[in-house]
């Protein structure tokens, strides 16, 4: 399930946000996040599930896998990371 929040009101330089899963913690000071998208199937109108990852910034190491969290969109970080973790949604048990 996935809540973008993007505005389309005509306001310029909003940051986009997506919600997903903590799917890897392995590397210091980045979290991998995977978000899963939902949309009708342009011809057969079926409901299609897309999941893409996303390499975001932890700065200090505090989410674990299984964590479902907010990103951020932000200036690039480094070669793959272009968001930042804004909060947890919800901790893994």
């Amino acid at each position: 399930m996935i809540q973008e929040e993007n505005s389309v009101d005509g306001q310029r330089g909003r940051r986009k946000t997506r919600v997903g899963t903590v799917v890897s913690d392995k590397m210091n000071k980045t979290v991998v996040v995977s978000v899963e998208r939902r949309y009708a199937h342009p011809l057969y109108g079926k409901q299609v599930t897309r999941t893409k990852k996303y390499h975001a910034h932890d700065e200090n190491n505090e989410y674990r896998t299984g964590d479902v969290v907010r990103i951020t969109e932000t200036r690039p970080l480094s070669k793959l990371k272009r968001w930042r973790v804004s909060e947890v949604v919800e901790r893994a048990r």
